[in-house]
Order: C-alpha cells, then structure tokens, then sequence
C-alpha cells in the first residue's frame, strides 16, 4: 500500500517534469502536489513575486516596442554617445539586442508559469529567476525613464508609430487575451466561491471589451479610400547617401543621384581664408583623419582651419572604420577604394554638381566662430559662391536661413524661400515662404492639408524607415530628407495601406472569431 501511494505521488510525467525544472529548476522526478485551479496554488510568497513577473514581461515588451520602433533615430544616438564617450560603438544595436534577449526570457518564464497554473502545480520560482525577473524590471524601468529625460521626442515617435501599427497590434493584443482565455476559464470554472469567479473572470472581460471596441478611435492616415492618396514624396539626400557613402563627400551626393534622389541636403561653414566647404560639426575629429594628420589640433574649430589644410586630410576613412549606421551593407571594393579616397568637398563644387543633375539643394549654414575673419560677411561669402562661382540655376536652391532672409531675397531673387519651424498661413505669404522643413515628429497631416491649401509644401526630416516614409506619403507631405534614399525609392506604396472597408472587415472578423473561441473554450 505504501509502495502504491508513493507511486502515485512521485507518478513520473515528463511535460510537467520538464516545465518545473525550466522555471524552479527541479531537475528530478517532480512531485504531483496538484492543486485545483481556483484555488491558491502557491505560497504567499509566490503570490506575490507572481504579479512581479506579469508587471516585468509588460514594462520590458513596452520597452522592446518602444526602442524598437525608435530606429529611425539610432544614428543619431550612436553620435551622441561618441560625442561624450569619445569612441564609435553601436549602442543602439546593442540596447536593442539585451532588450529582445531579456524579453524572451520574461516571457518564457510566464508562458512556463501560466503552463504549470494551468496543469493545477504550485509555482515556485527558482532564486536565480527572481534575480532575473529584478535585473529585466530595473533595466526596462531605467531605460525608459533615460529616454523620457534624455530623448523627450522619442515619446512623440512612438505615438507616431501608433498611427500605422495600431490595427495590427489590437489584432496581436486579441491573440493574447484567447491565449490567455484558456488558464482564466479553468481556473474560474473550477473555483469553488462565486467571489472568486468574479475576481478572476471580471477583469479578463473588461479588458476584452475594451479591446473590441477601441478600434471605434483609433486613426490612421495610411486607412484611407481608393484613389485619395497623393503623390509620393520626393526624396532628398540626407548629407548625400550617407548609408553607402561618407557624409558630405563628392561620392556621398553622387550615391544619391544615381538612385534616383531628388535634391541633395548639406552643412556649409567657412575656412579660415573664406572659402565655403561642406561639414556638419563644430570640429573635424568624427568625419576626418586629422587625429593622424594634425593630432595637436583634433578639438580645434573646423572654421580655424585654411582651405589648403584642409584639402590634407582624409574624408572616407572613418567610413569604414565605423560603419555608423546599423544595418549597413557591405561595400563593393571598388566603393571601398572610392570611399577611401574622399576629401573635404568644397560648396561651390557641390553646387556645380547638383546643376549639373538639376537637383534641388538645401543646407544649413554656421556662422563662423568669433574671432574669425569672416564672421560678419560669411552670407556675403556664401552668396558670391552661389551666384557668382557655381552659378547653379535659381529655383534649384532652397534657402533656409532664416536671420538675413530680406536680404537674400533682395539680392538673389528667384530662390525658393523655407523656413524651419511652424507659422502662421498669413505670416508665410507675407516673407514668400513656399515651403516649411520640419522635424518628423511634428508630423501632421491636418496641418500639411492647411499649408497646402496656401500652396506651402511640407518636407520632413530625416525619415529613414519605410514605416515612417509610409506614414508621410499618407499624411501628405512634398518630401523628406533621408539617409536612406537607396531603400525608399523602392517602396512602390506606403506600408499599411488598407481602405476603411478593408479594416472594417478585418476588425469584424477578428473580433468575432476571438469571440467565438473564448466562448469555445469557456463551454468545454
């Protein structure tokens, strides 16, 4: 008799055996002490780690979700680290990497402890996975709040992203809820107080609910009628092609002409001796050789530097070295050889290129430092270069200055005037604004219909993600500028374009069937 009941106790059974060793790493015979579902299935202690698990797999896919959908901007990050660690790294691959790893693990341990509920064991989660259970909460909580305090748009990326992701995540967050239908509708059924049936059946249903009817208001531009969408958005250059080419460098703008650009975007500052040249920072260290070159000089102001200096150094070998952008291609060696070649490219060169092809330009323009010989005539520098040296057609040059636009437009009539913020209709007509750059994250389609009942076009930088691109074309905007232009010519129609019947078809049907399955599993 003893033999038989110690049989039955330690009865082998290998699914259990094997999801109790994965999340209390018992290893040996598991011991069936079953517990009915409905009933407390763990001690204390475990009971309240349990919810601690629930709140750890939801701040860390929170997290996954929301650096995830913040590629567009890695680039920028990995500059902002090297510009404050002083050496090149791929944080933002890295970041991306521990957090799917880290989810992946918080949602096995759920899935193993929502199994081991299901079968009526008692849950008892090994120390090692409490500990992991702690380090994935406190990283995902640190994170995010390092980006609400360091990358406050980031926020509005994310809620941007919502806009074309939203219908296929209720689809996902439906999933889940008839995943989940199964453990609730055990333990609810078998529960032997009807309190505790409420408890647990009420909350899963007023999440359902909800999730049925919050497509009600959800908005998406990229849900729109047959034949409303506009034209797709022209493509400009980002520092030239800077995906597959050194930024700012002849081959960098060359890359971008040859698949299919539609206007080139660059940085203009002025050498010491008043010669306009093409660079973004303040310094020369991040994009040239000069720590080999003029190593005394590595934090020096690229102004202070003549243009003959200049022509020394070296322009695409930090290129391939770096590799700054994630997900980059490898080069072809005659592109490696090219690359390697690169020098400090001069305005009134670039300028000539873009007539050349009759390609838009655009730029930002640095007043030279105080205590430079030209910082109080540099416009006049940059005028004489592009009127006079390049003599590049008029309506080909988009000028953004903003501080000397009266001047400009006295002097040079016949450029095509932007300005860099939002503004009144009537204070645009007034200064001949005929086109607004704007940050992505200021993306509205309601304001790009309104400018462009004024004929005021909109273009958006810098879009790098096809979801993103997807989202301007259905929003309305002109055009873009891109590190990315080799990628999104491709892209032949936004991503998620789907009519209002289509999703209204899609929404039906997946409510109806998770409702048909909840039901389903609640009656057996």
């Amino acid at each position: 008799v003893v033999r038989r009941r110690l049989l039955q106790r330690y009865e082998h059974q290998p699914f259990i055996s094997c999801l109790a060793g994965f999340y209390s790493c018992r290893w040996k015979r598991y011991q069936r002490e079953k517990t009915e579902p409905g009933k407390c299935c763990c001690s204390m202690r475990e009971c309240m780690f349990f919810p601690l698990l629930v709140a750890a797999f939801c701040v860390s896919l929170v997290f996954l979700y929301t650096w995830g959908e913040g590629k567009n901007d890695y680039n920028g990050f990995d500059w902002y680290n090297y510009g404050n660690l002083g050496f090149w790294f791929l944080w933002s691959l890295l970041i991306l990497i521990v957090a799917a790893v880290l989810f992946a693990y918080i949602s096995l341990l759920l899935v193993l402890a929502m199994c081991l509920l299901a079968e009526g064991q008692q849950l008892y989660l090994h120390w090692s996975h409490k500990i992991g259970t702690f380090l994935v909460l406190g990283f995902s909580l640190s994170s995010l709040f390092a980006l609400s305090i360091l990358w406050r748009d980031h926020r509005k990326t994310v809620r941007l992203s919502f806009q074309v992701t939203a219908p296929f995540l209720h689809i996902g967050a439906i999933a889940i809820m008839v995943l989940l239908s199964w453990p609730v509708a055990l333990h609810a059924i078998r529960a032997d107080k009807k309190v505790i049936q409420v408890i647990i059946v009420g909350p899963y249903l007023a999440i359902l609910l909800f999730l049925f009817l919050i497509p009600l208001g959800m908005y998406s531009p990229c849900i729109r009628e047959m034949g409303t969408l506009g034209p797709k958005p022209a493509l400009i250059g980002h520092r030239g092609a800077p995906m597959l080419a050194p930024e700012n460098t002849e081959m960098s703008f060359l890359k971008t002409i040859e698949h299919g650009g539609d206007g080139l975007e660059t940085d203009v500052t002025i050498s010491y001796d008043g010669v306009p040249f093409l660079m973004h920072d303040d310094t020369l260290r991040r994009t040239t050789n000069i720590q080999e070159v003029y190593p005394n000089d590595t934090n020096k102001d690229a102004a202070f530097f003549s243009w003959d200096t200049l022509q020394k150094l070296n322009a695409g070998k930090w290129f391939l070295k770096n590799k700054p952008f994630v997900g980059m291609g490898s080069l072809s060696k005659a592109d490696q050889k090219q690359a390697m070649n690169q020098s400090i490219y001069k305005l009134s060169s670039f300028l000539r290129l873009a007539d050349s092809h009759n390609k838009l330009v655009i730029f930002d323009l640095y007043r030279p430092p105080e205590k430079h010989p030209f910082r109080n005539s540099w416009i006049r520098i940059i005028l004489n270069c592009i009127l006079n040296e390049s003599k590049i057609k008029r309506h080909l040059v988009l000028w953004l200055h903003n501080s000397v636009r009266s001047y400009v437009q006295d002097v040079a009539p016949g450029f095509q005037h932007i300005l860099g913020k939002k503004a009144p209709i009537e204070d645009l007509l007034k200064r001949n604004i005929v086109k607004l750059n704007l940050v992505y994250t200021d993306m509205s389609s309601e304001d790009i219909r309104k400018y462009a009942e004024a004929n005021i076009t909109t273009n958006y930088y810098v879009v790098n993600e096809p979801w993103l691109y997807s989202l301007a074309w259905c929003s309305g905007a002109h055009s873009v500028t891109t590190n990315a232009v080799h990628l999104l010519k491709d892209l032949n129609q936004p991503l998620f374009l789907m009519t209002p019947k289509q999703y209204n078809i899609m929404w039906i049907l997946t409510d109806l069937t998770s409702a048909f399955l909840i039901s389903l599993i609640f009656a057996l």
